[in-house]
């Protein structure tokens, strides 16, 4: 692989997390009622994922920055 591209590369995974997890509260929070004005506004449906997104962007970002930190 190209030793530039690896480089830039180490940074997407914690960057693709913590969006992720950030996407993850929103729709949690909106789901449980806490953030209004959408149609997800207190939505069980919404709540779950968005906790089951969260957990996922926490599990990438973790993993993204041990992985650019093992380089």
């Amino acid at each position: 692989l190209d030793p530039v591209w690896s480089d830039s590369m180490r940074y997407v995974l914690p960057v693709v997390g913590a969006l992720l997890a950030l996407s993850g509260a929103v729709w949690m929070f909106q789901g449980i009622g806490l953030l209004l004005g959408s149609p997800m506004t207190s939505q069980p449906f919404w709540a779950v994922a968005g906790a089951v997104t969260l957990v996922v962007g926490i599990v990438v970002f973790v993993f993204g920055l041990r992985r650019a930190r093992a380089r």
